[in-house]
């Protein structure tokens, strides 16, 4: 296998068994890794310090200092050290892990405490709390839904939210990317006595916001529920931080809203929160929450501490969007393709993965982390580097990495128009 059918290649074309060992990696899958270890060693980086705006990776067995545009660290709470110190003080009080499910014994006064802090802020009548962003996504839809619902997703949306209604069982369908129209033919396809329709605050590889407003006016046509998942914009869009649904002027139109905490929070989980009613429900019948180990108390402690910080300081979401804004311009001025985004997730289109895998390893000689989007994540002619803008980069580090990529990436981008 040559280097050009290498990158002919995708995980698309290793799902099919090729052995009577369940167990056993496909042999061709192993092949198209060792063939294609170049592109591989992107993948899997070792950071070696914080997810600050700068940092240091492993690259090549050597530290090495990098402008860091892969991590969700998008108001820099992840190092503060407020949050840092709120963590220490759980770790002496309450020690490392929870060491139970909460359902039996890894319920603390934090983890009550963090549960009250976020369904007061987001104006609902309770939280609950679950050890994983993908998992609580999971357990959500999954724990709601039945055989003879119906879920609609958006074409964009999170595994975790597809892989929670395949998990219920219900009867799927797909509606096209943020297409209100699309919506309104799904939903008449779809007959069923309860239909949910599943949206995003902003989507995680495109970085552009939910058509929100028009799709909730589609659904309510059709007396079907929306569920929306605020995992990227949880903190960072909205007058106070409570996401998309608030900066569209939307969160009463939604009963349940979704997010994580490893994103502008900083740390690790996801939580859920609405109505006592709904939420006691989902507390025995979301196997994720049920079936797994609370969060750590430690966690809790500084997610108690950034989601404070978060509230009192509104100057870290508008300096985040400051900096989403100029780099975004400063894209454009460069020919870049960005795609649909209208935030700080922003893809920078290559379309071709040999090209990619290149161009992915030159940048990070070069001394910039941006992560690398392979199919099937995005589609063929869409694959691309995702650069993520946080609060914490300077107008220095912006300006370096553009000039990093004005150096590598034009010149390449060129070179393919051209041919």
């Amino acid at each position: 296998m040559n280097l050009e059918e290498v990158a002919k290649l995708s995980l698309s074309n290793f799902l099919a068994g090729e052995s009577d060992d369940p167990l056993q990696a496909p042999p061709s899958f192993t092949n198209w890794m060792r063939q294609g270890a170049w592109a591989a060693e992107l993948y899997e980086p070792e950071l070696l310090a914080s997810a600050d705006a700068r940092t240091t990776i492993n690259y090549d067995g050597k530290p090495r200092p990098v402008i860091n545009l892969c991590s969700y660290n998008y108001l820099g709470l992840a190092n503060h050290p407020e949050v840092i110190a709120a963590a220490q003080e759980a770790l002496r009080t309450h020690g490392m892990g929870a060491c139970g499910s909460p359902m039996l014994s890894g319920m603390t006064d934090l983890h009550r405490e963090l549960e009250q802090r976020v369904a007061k802020f987001l104006g609902r009548e309770d939280a609950m709390l679950f050890n994983s962003g993908f998992g609580g996504a999971l357990g959500t839809i999954s724990g709601l839904l039945r055989k003879s619902d119906v879920a609609i997703l958006d074409n964009r949306s999170h595994l975790s939210l597809r892989d929670g209604a395949v998990l219920s069982r219900c009867r799927t369908g797909k509606f096209e990317h943020n297409d209100p129209a699309s919506l309104d033919a799904a939903l008449s396809r779809e007959k069923a006595r309860r239909q949910l329709v599943v949206v995003e605050g902003i989507y995680s590889m495109d970085g552009d916001f939910g058509n929100l407003r028009p799709l909730l006016d589609v659904a309510d046509s059709h007396g079907a529920k929306v569920f929306i998942d605020e995992a990227h914009s949880m903190l960072g869009c909205g007058e106070h931080g409570r996401g998309a649904a608030e900066h569209f002027g939307v969160e009463d139109r939604f009963p349940l809203v979704y997010g994580t905490f490893s994103k502008a929070f900083g740390a690790l989980g996801g939580f859920v929160a609405g109505s006592k009613e709904t939420l006691q429900y989902l507390r025995f019948y979301a196997h994720p929450y049920v079936y797994s180990c609370a969060l750590p108390p430690v966690v809790i402690a500084a997610i108690l501490k950034a989601l404070e910080l978060a509230i009192s300081h509104p100057e870290l979401r508008a300096k985040l969007w400051e900096n989403a804004n100029y780099f975004y311009a400063q894209l454009h001025k460069l020919g870049l393709d960005t795609g649909a985004s209208t935030t700080y997730v922003m893809p920078i289109v290559i379309g071709d993965r040999g090209r990619m895998y290149r161009l992915g390893h030159e940048l990070r000689r070069r001394g910039l982390w941006v992560a690398p989007v392979d199919y099937p994540a995005v589609p063929q002619n869409r694959i691309c580097f995702r650069a993520c803008v946080t609060a914490k980069h300077t107008r220095a580090d912006l300006d370096e990495a553009l000039n990093i990529l004005e150096d590598t990436l034009v010149p390449a981008l060129l070179q393919k128009q051209s041919a």
